[in-house]
């Protein structure tokens, strides 16, 4: 039976929120984001600074584009979708240290954070079921 520290333990591992990536990406700390959804999910809209891989292609194309040894992070549309973790399962089979994206890209824009499309980089209020909205004062 495992232990319920150990369960936990592994989650963190394997999942990162949308929180904990926003953190990361503003860190600058190396940490590779890839969309893992078709091409037209892609156009509608990504996290800023994602790389899109669809799940099928990364067997392929990670080995050649994305350094052994990358921590990679992949999401895909919501917690109702499932291509985040076939996309973690094939980089994990590769090698590569991977976390899925919990809540995906659903939560990623509900949350407030940026995201890019066509006509660039911006941000949708947050949702107050999901995130905090924060009152921004001038100082």
């Amino acid at each position: 039976m495992i232990d319920r520290a150990d369960h936990f333990a592994a989650k963190l591992a394997y999942e990162t929120d949308a929180s904990d990536l926003y953190a990361r990406q503003k860190a600058a700390d190396g940490v590779m984001v890839i969309d893992v959804r078709s091409d037209e999910a892609w156009a509608q809209g990504r996290i800023a600074g994602a790389a899109h891989m669809h799940y099928s292609e990364i067997a392929t194309r990670a080995p050649v584009e994305i350094p052994v040894g990358t921590e990679v992070v992949v999401y895909c549309w919501s917690p109702g979708c499932n291509a985040g973790a076939k996309g973690a399962l094939e980089f994990a089979k590769l090698g590569y240290t991977v976390r899925e994206l919990i809540g995906g890209f659903e939560y990623w824009v509900r949350e407030g954070y940026p995201i890019e499309d066509a006509d660039g980089v911006h941000r949708r209020p947050v949702d107050p079921l999901t995130g905090v909205a924060r009152i921004r004062t001038r100082a």
